[in-house]
Parts: C-alpha cells; sequence; structure tokens
C-alpha cells in the first residue's frame, strides 16, 4: 500500500524500523495505514518482544505512532494452529487515542553504577507506561473478617487501576538504541499531552 502516511521523513523512519524488526512488516504497515488515514507520522516507538513458554517461542510487536492530534497503537501476536508451525495465525489491535484524553505519561528510569554518574550517561533499563482510562486491571480477592470463628461470606474486595500501556526496554535485552528511542519517545509524548 502506498500511504500518504509514510512519505514523510518520519514515515520513512517508521517503515525502516518496522521492516528492522522483521514481524510481519508489510501488514503491520498496511494496517496502521488505514487506521491512520492519511495523517502524518510525527514519531514512532516499535517494540518487538519475545517469550519463552516451555518449548515455544512467542513474539509479539506492539506500534506507537504520534500524529498532530491522535496516538495509534497496533498491537500483533502471532499463534501456531499446528505443531509444526506451518499453519500461523496473526491477530492484529488497532487503537486510537485523542491526546487530549492521555491522562498520564510515566517513566522509571535505571542507571547502572550510579555513584559513577555524569550528565549524559544513557538510561539503561527503561519502564514506560500511560493512562487514558482505555482499560483497567481488576485485582479481586474474598473479603475477610477480624473473627477467627467466622465462617460468613463477606464478598469480594479488591481494587481497579489504570493499565493501558506499559512496556519495559533494556539495553542487554533490546540494545541501547532501542532504550534512547523509547526515552525519546516518551519525552515527545510527554511533550505532546501537556
Amino acid at each position: 500500500m502506498n500511504s500518504p502516511t509514510y512519505s514523510t521523513t518520519a514515515g520513512a523512519e517508521l517503515q525502516h524500523d518496522l521492516v528492522r524488526a522483521g514481524f510481519y512488516p508489510q501488514m503491520v504497515q498496511d494496517v496502521l495505514a488505514e487506521a491512520m488515514m492519511s495523517q502524518p507520522v510525527l514519531d514512532h516507538y516499535v517494540h518487538l518482544e519475545t517469550h519463552f513458554d516451555h518449548n515455544e517461542v512467542h513474539r509479539h510487536i506492539t506500534v506507537m505512532v504520534l500524529s498532530e492530534k491522535v496516538l495509534y497503537i497496533i498491537h500483533v501476536d502471532d499463534q501456531q494452529l499446528d505443531d509444526h508451525g506451518k499453519d500461523v495465525m496473526a491477530q492484529v489491535s488497532t487503537e486510537m487515542i485523542a491526546l487530549h484524553r492521555i491522562a498520564s505519561v510515566a517513566t522509571n528510569y535505571v542507571y547502572h553504577q550510579p555513584q559513577h554518574y555524569r550528565t549524559g550517561d544513557e538510561v539503561r533499563e527503561l519502564t514506560f507506561g500511560m493512562s487514558w482510562n482505555g482499560t483497567r486491571r481488576i485485582d479481586l480477592e474474598p473479603a475477610s473478617c477480624a473473627d477467627p470463628q467466622c465462617d460468613a461470606d463477606h464478598g469480594l474486595s479488591g481494587t481497579a487501576q489504570p493499565e493501558d500501556l506499559v512496556i519495559r526496554v533494556s539495553a542487554e535485552a533490546d540494545g541501547q538504541r532501542a532504550v534512547n528511542k523509547a526515552r525519546e519517545f516518551a519525552v515527545r509524548l510527554r511533550h505532546e499531552t501537556i
């Protein structure tokens, strides 16, 4: 798909990073172009994650793209439908969040050997999160009573916390370039949502 979305320098950099990630890049580009409806790319972050489950390897990708008024988030998971990995299915979800709806952009920096810190030292790990009240995590447990002899059902108690998006990036796992890019994207997003 030849889309105006990718016609800028920032759009070309996004295409390059999608191809570099190597996780269904053309599919992700096409879905993103459809979601963005020709809006120009101002900035982006591509996060490819791999995890192991017993004897299987699972990968998924999260792509965040900043335009003038909207943050687009594309998430892709794939799944093998047979034992040999020849029949594969990809599930793609898209979300568009108006920048004025983003309530919080949080970053957690990890510096190694902080006793030797100098201005300009690179962050080695970054946890980047944001909330727009799109989803909430609910943790419930049986409500308890102070009376140890009580066997009545007291219902449930718990908490509901916003948990829209959290990404962790480390230099050891993802490379220093990925950490730096995530930090730059978080700073730009914070600036755009003030």
